[in-house]
């Protein structure tokens, strides 16, 4: 190729990347993601599943309101119902609006989950486009699990849909079987294949459960794919999807021999995977390439005698490319509002001043507490202070006995549903203590699933960071929470999840 092609980015973070157990996320949550993909620039926005439940259909709706840069895309089954209710929440988004309509094609599909023919699928596929063309010409279809399709039928739906009136058409990897040479050969033979295939831009949608979703997804875009659907941390269903940090460094780093470019404003990729943990609880690992706490880590004396020779002996991109600034201005107690509000914004966080007021005084609390706040903490004072689900339960005093020769014994004072109540109660230790005092309080039939603590930074006096994972009702749920008091940040976190299933709505998940 002697000319570069631009890529577009379709980020499905608040769609599929939302279907992780224990990330679903509310309408405020989700805008404010929203505004960061905005910043980043994203080509397309796939904003929810509107049919999926009234939580969903609202939070697509007003994005679509809301955001002015991308499209917006709402997913729908190949169905009548499942179209008019997605078109009814993106018309909002006028010309940007894209409706995002499915239907599974492979053998083991066709045969177990839609008890349909080929026939029967190919005439669902093109009347689902063609009602999705009568309200916008910005369409797209997908062939769920199409690398397990086989060739000649795919090229047939492919060619259908076209003419149908979708204007691009998706490939996904939906179980995340394929690699990337087999990969390659199928967007090939589609490209070779398909008489109608340069009227519209040929997508992939890779899953990650060979850790090839990436890989899978440069390969694709080699053998002639224009789009590329991906997620913030690379988040979604069971491993997760192809990751959009990844495949865009990726391009832009190796653009020697890829050929290609995106419209994403890579400085501000840092802050979007940092704003999405914050918001999820879904800490991203240490050694996660472009974004992980280890990305641009030197601790091998060589390596770090390289690094001050020259950087590119060891970094092969720069980390202001992300957005990460490797000169981190301290804040401690005697920091005032104007270091604290820039730094705020560093991190990718839009706040009124209310919100802005509200997070400075707790920042100065927890400044009297420590000698330094570290990005980490005004992650966390964002989070609970900004950030958070409705309160039905609310944690007002505590206080927990324990020793050697004491029988832990956790005092703890909530109001439940406007009413305060406080009891005590023993336990096998001050955490156990602490969480059966607010199951009785709360009257709670969840399941504790996992527990873990951490400590958010550095030193004896970092605070410390808990992480629960319940289950109720048949869904997992994660709640966090961090106080300076391991006890306290464990409470938090228990009533946290307590919280979110208090208030989350049940969904329909799909799977693409």
């Amino acid at each position: 190729m002697s000319q570069t092609t631009n890529i577009r980015i379709f980020d499905t973070t608040l769609r599929d990347g939302e279907q992780s157990p224990g990330a679903s996320m509310n309408i405020e949550e989700k805008l404010r993601i929203a505004h960061q993909l905005e910043k980043m620039n994203v080509d397309v926005m796939e904003a929810g599943f509107p049919i999926a439940s009234d939580g969903d259909f609202e939070a697509v709706k007003r994005i679509a309101q809301v955001i002015k840069g991308p499209q917006i895309a709402g997913l729908c089954r190949a169905n009548d119902k499942d179209i008019d209710r997605a078109w009814e929440a993106l018309k909002y988004a006028g010309e940007r609006g894209r409706i995002h309509t499915f239907i599974a094609t492979s053998d083991i599909h066709m045969k177990f989950k839609l008890k349909m023919s080929e026939d029967q699928v190919v005439e669902a596929a093109v009347k689902a486009v063609r009602r999705a063309a009568n309200y916008t010409p910005n369409v797209e279809f997908s062939a769920e699990d199409a690398v397990r399709t086989r060739l000649p039928f795919l090229a047939r739906v492919v060619e259908a849909v076209i003419a149908a009136g979708a204007t691009t058409v998706n490939i996904p990897d939906t179980v995340g079987y394929t690699i990337p040479t087999e990969y390659f050969n199928i967007i090939r033979y589609l490209k070779e294949n398909v008489p109608n295939v340069e009227k519209a831009i040929l997508s992939v949608h890779c899953h990650n459960d060979l850790g090839l979703a990436v890989a899978n997804s440069l390969a694709a875009v080699q053998a002639g794919a224009g789009q590329v659907e991906c997620t913030i941390n690379g988040i979604g269903e069971r491993a997760g999807n192809c990751s959009l940090e990844e495949v865009v460094m990726a391009l832009r780093t190796r653009h020697d021999i890829l050929p290609f470019s995106t419209n994403i404003k890579t400085e501000h990729i840092y802050a979007a995977s940092r704003l999405l943990s914050t918001i999820t609880g879904i800490v991203v690992q240490p050694n996660k390439a472009i974004v992980g706490a280890n990305a641009f880590a030197h601790e091998a004396g060589i390596h770090q005698h390289g690094v001050m020779m020259d950087k590119s002996t060891y970094e092969i991109m720069t980390p202001e490319s992300i957005g990460l600034n490797q000169n981190k201005l301290v804040l401690g107690k005697h920091s005032g509002r104007h270091a604290f509000n820039q730094r705020i914004s560093d991190l990718g966080y839009e706040l009124g001043k209310e919100d802005l007021e509200k997070a400075f005084v707790r920042f100065k609390t927890l400044a009297d507490q420590k000698k330094e706040i570290f990005d980490e903490d005004l992650d966390v004072i964002v989070a609970d202070e900004i950030i958070r689900v409705p309160e039905t339960f609310k944690l007002l005093q505590m206080n927990v006995t324990s020793g050697s020769f004491a029988a832990p014994t956790a005092t703890v004072q909530m109001e439940v549903k406007g009413k305060i109540k406080k009891t005590a109660v023993m336990g096998d230790g001050p955490v156990d203590a602490t969480f059966k005092a607010i199951k009785k309080l709360t009257g709670s039939t969840s399941r504790l699933l996992s527990f873990s603590v951490g400590a958010i930074t550095g030193g004896t006096d970092a605070q410390g960071e808990c992480t629960v994972r319940l289950e109720q009702d048949g869904r997992e749920i994660l709640g966090q929470g961090a106080h300076p008091d391991i006890i306290v940040a464990s409470a938090k976190a228990y009533i946290n999840a307590l919280n979110k299933a208090a208030s989350t709505i049940l969904r329909t998940n799909v799977h693409l």
